[in-house]
């Protein structure tokens, strides 16, 4: 059997330990261990790195313990705003949606974006009613927001001075017994948010990149940081140009102008020989991982990686 593997996260995050509570870190090592699932079985049996990728997405979008879907944050409006991107390393097809509400998967609405638009992006109205058109499932407003947002996003409004907080992203990287690359990114944004701001998660470069000739790559942290550093092409490029594996290149895109490029940021990563990667300089990095038939990695803490 051919090497296969896919790698997943729930985000990247500077906190404070005590303000997790060991329920709500049994949630989130309970749901990375689903996600984990539902792409290794797809990958396991034979299938494409694309269907794993959107399969351990949309398990972390329907969870509300993560930042994405159904736990997404919520804008200065008290409204939800979704942003997804998929890419297949294989062809470089890709497909993204920013500010979309009602989807239940954004992720799933980013693949039909790819597989049945001429477009690679689409966002707002526009997204929301392809999703429609394609017969995308929807949920209303209260499915999404849940008591948790809904309590950060009181605590925003009632402080004026008080900024948006950086949030976190889902994410999943594939390799698949064919040898394809594929990324899935999906995220709720940043609690507090200007409508229409969009992260790093749609943007291909930015938070996604795929290509089989090099590697899969997934961002999550502070987006305007990750933006700003395309470090998702970053990986990318250290991969394909100066020939470093996939945990060497995040380790170096991770200090890239670390000056002028200070935040939250952190990665996983799968290259075309299949060496994975989880890299961080949070101390949270949730994150999940499985190689062909090892045993599976969960983690949560970034000390925990090995």
């Amino acid at each position: 059997m051919k090497t296969y593997a896919i790698v997943i996260h729930g985000g990247a995050v500077t906190m404070d330990p005590s303000k997790l509570s060991p329920e709500e870190e049994a949630a989130q090592r309970h749901g990375l261990q689903e996600s984990l699932q539902a792409g290794w079985e797809i990958l396991h049996r034979g299938g494409s790195a694309l269907d794993a990728v959107e399969a351990a997405v949309q398990s972390l979008e329907n969870n509300e313990h993560f930042n994405a879907g159904r736990g997404s944050s919520l804008n200065m409006q008290g409204e939800v705003q979704m942003d997804a991107a998929i890419m297949d390393g294989r062809t470089l097809n890709a497909g993204a949606v920013n500010s979309v509400r009602y989807v239940k998967n954004p992720v799933s609405l980013a693949r039909m974006v790819m597989e049945k638009s001429e477009h690679v992006y689409i966002a707002g109205d526009g997204a929301t009613e392809f999703a429609l058109q394609h017969g995308l499932t929807m949920e209303a407003v209260h499915y999404f927001e849940t008591e948790k947002a809904r309590k950060e996003w009181l605590e925003i409004i009632q402080e004026e001075e008080k900024q948006p907080q950086e949030h976190d992203t889902v994410g999943a990287v594939a390799l698949d017994q064919e040898g394809n690359l594929a990324v899935a990114t999906s995220t709720g944004g940043i609690e507090g948010q200007q409508k229409g701001r969009v992260g790093d998660s749609p943007v291909l470069g930015g938070g996604t990149y795929a290509a089989n000739e090099a590697c899969a790559v997934s961002c999550t942290g502070d987006g305007e940081v990750i933006l700003r550093g395309a470090l998702a092409h970053e990986v990318y490029a250290l991969v394909k140009y100066k020939g470093l594996t996939a945990p060497e290149a995040c380790r170096e895109a991770l200090h890239l102008r670390a000056e002028d490029l200070k935040g939250d940021k952190g990665f996983i990563a799968i290259d075309k020989d299949g060496n994975v990667a989880v890299e961080s300089n949070t101390n949270i990095m949730r994150c999940a991982y499985r190689i062909g038939d090892e045993q599976p990695f969960v983690a949560v803490w970034r000390e925990e990686l090995p």
